[in-house]
């Protein structure tokens, strides 16, 4: 059985948490695509060419908390606009939607460019101002010495980056539901991506 769910949405929508969820309800495997540009933009911080970077990628530099720093979230972001760093990365992540016993990828092009044809696509987000507080909590809480506005310019900027990119720009596919988080519990988010997974199932 092969069975593809795309979720794509801007960096803290909430689109990783809900991810894990509904594969571990389907069971399904699940990939954070988000981590290969991380793996490659944090490559491209020890000065690593980023194309070079993402020809090399190897499945234990997907691990690691340094990949969750905002040095590496930018450093990402600006790999991801490389149309050969894309490239490099297409082939891994449709081979692994199309693996058998189901897939889960969540990114910011999975419904759009990665997985067209995926059986079910979502679109998780929320505003700039909710996403970035989520964020702040969770650096301060892992002892990051960040401030609020700091966190807040940086969601903006790299949401100004992903959507006005001219390869694969973030934007919710036309067939894709949308999921705004902004005043959702998690439990709320996860039954409603549930919800709309099972209709498209049939």
């Amino acid at each position: 059985m092969r069975f593809t769910i795309a979720i794509d949405g801007p960096a803290a929508a909430g689109k990783g948490t809900i991810s894990k969820a509904v594969a571990a309800h389907f069971g399904f495997a699940h990939l954070d695509t988000g981590l290969l540009y991380r793996a490659v933009g944090a490559k491209t911080l020890d000065g690593t060419d980023p194309i070079d970077a993402a020809g090399s990628l190897r499945a234990e530099d997907l691990e690691g908390f340094h990949l969750r720093t905002p040095e590496v979230a930018q450093a990402a972001s600006k790999v991801a606009v490389i149309a050969e760093v894309r490239a490099a990365l297409v082939d891994f992540q449709r081979a692994f939607a199309r693996r058998a016993g189901g897939a889960v990828l969540d990114g910011r092009d999975i419904g759009t460019v990665i997985c067209p044809s995926a059986e079910a696509k979502l679109f998780v987000t929320a505003s700039a101002e909710v996403r970035a507080e989520r964020r702040y909590l969770e650096l301060a809480d892992k002892g990051m010495d960040v401030s609020r506005a700091q966190v807040l310019a940086d969601v903006k900027e790299r949401d100004a980056r992903d959507m006005d990119r001219a390869e694969a720009p973030l934007k919710p596919a036309e067939d894709a539901v949308v999921i705004d988080t902004s005043t959702m519990t998690i439990e709320e988010a996860v039954e409603m991506a549930v919800s709309a997974i099972k209709a498209a199932r049939g």
